[in-house]
């Protein structure tokens, strides 16, 4: 077993290093495509067979069996029994398949040869079709990939590639996500690991924020469910690069509306600090429309106490990062600015911190006046008129504009 585990994982070792030339499907015989083990998806050193007849190499799903789970990976049907049966009819056929082959171009192209080939845009369609094909891209040979920790990142880069390829239809696309759904406690969790990674795995942690925004669309309720993926969602919206958060802050925009109980628990995880600082940083490497998310799941925040009660202790800051970003986030970002506004300063009589905070705030009477006088719904419209009855004689305050009239909407030039 110990020459078996060494072999194994030697050949682990090996993936990502075979040139990319190497790879010639038409020249693959279509029967070592059996050889693989629907786990690894490496030739397998030790095939076993489960009471499903399906067969596996050997240490693959005995760590599958190993980490709890009581279904068949492949088949995801009940195992009413874990007896590993060596199937030494195939093993025969791999060995003399193997002791035939000699040269490298005659193996079928590994995991990362395959996410190679798929991305790179230099590819003729034809031949990523082909790959395509390839029983190492099936659905549930994918999700089982999550199971192991030695597959991860391969497994999100590829599942987030496919989910994200045009030549992937949408057929094709939703049978990978059922697949993945099929096996939720799986999946997340490798998500979660990857996501735990630090600056060295960037790379990895988008492509599966990618695969998670996908799947809230499908399980948004489900998912909510897992605490420490909203956590690190909340980690992921305070990193430095901008496709990182927002690709934390769309996910993020899927789950909050889950329900009062969700946006409690995401507030508590500290996600208005991180909106804060996401607003902040505009222009700072920040594009506008990112930080016009930040303002949607700030403004679904407020929709529970404890959400605007951490507005308010950070008033100062909090504040005046959403009257700086409301004339810059669109329609919809300076109506939630609005809204986030009006929570904390009007509803319940208002909180006198972020009043003050506001009044404070160069410019926000203007501001307002703008939204109101623009294309603004019944309800932003409103609120926006509460705001304005607020702030309301306070002509010595920062947060007034020149020139206003108390008795007109009209704005001043500036």
């Amino acid at each position: 077993m110990r020459n078996r585990n060494r072999s194994h994982n030697s050949s682990d070792e090996e993936i990502g290093r075979t040139p990319l030339l190497c790879l010639d499907v038409s020249k693959t015989e279509p029967t070592t495509s059996y050889f693989r083990c629907p786990i690894s998806l490496e030739v397998m050193q030790s095939p076993v067979s489960l009471c499903t007849g399906v067969t596996y190499d050997r240490s693959s799903i005995q760590r599958w069996l190993d980490s709890g789970n009581t279904t068949c990976p492949a088949t995801m049907q009940p195992l009413h029994s874990t007896d590993l049966i060596p199937n030494l009819t195939l093993r025969r056929l791999i060995h003399l398949w193997s002791s035939s082959t000699s040269s490298s171009d005659q193996h079928l192209p590994s995991l990362s040869d395959l996410a190679r080939a798929l991305s790179d845009p230099a590819i003729d369609e034809a031949y990523k079709l082909s790959l395509l094909s390839s029983d190492a891209l099936r659905p549930s040979a994918l999700a089982s990939l999550f199971v192991s920790h030695e597959t991860l990142e391969l497994a999100v880069t590829l599942v987030s590639l496919l989910l994200s390829l045009d030549l992937v239809d949408a057929d094709g696309k939703q049978a990978l996500i059922t697949a993945l759904l099929s096996d939720l406690d799986a999946t997340t969790s490798g998500i979660v690991s990857i996501l735990k990674g630090g600056p060295d795995h960037s790379t990895s942690r988008v492509a599966a924020a990618r695969v998670l925004e996908m799947l809230i669309a499908e399980a948004r309720m489900v998912i909510a469910e897992k605490p420490d993926l909203m956590t690190e969602l909340v980690r992921l919206i305070g990193e430095s690069d901008a496709e990182s958060v927002d690709l934390g802050l769309r996910c993020l925009v899927g789950i909050i509306g889950a329900g009062r109980r969700v946006r409690i628990a995401i507030v508590r995880m500290g996600v208005v600090p991180a909106l804060t600082k996401v607003m902040e940083r505009e222009g700072d490497g920040i594009p506008v429309p990112v930080v016009a998310r930040a303002m949607r799941v700030l403004e679904s925040a407020t929709e529970c106490g404890e959400g605007r009660a951490a507005i308010c202790a950070e008033a100062e800051r909090c504040v005046a990062a959403v009257v700086g970003m409301m004339m810059k986030v669109g329609n919809e970002g300076s109506e939630a600015a609005v809204a986030v506004l009006w929570s904390v300063c009007c509803a319940g009589g208002g909180d006198r911190r972020a009043r003050e905070a506001a009044a404070a705030t160069k410019g926000g009477l203007t501001k307002i006046l703008m939204v109101m006088q623009g294309d603004c719904s019944p309800s932003a419209r409103k609120m926006a008129g509460d705001l304005l009855r607020v702030f309301r004689g306070n002509d010595r305050s920062s947060m007034g504009a020149s020139g206003y009239d108390s008795k007109t909407l009209h704005v001043m030039p500036f």
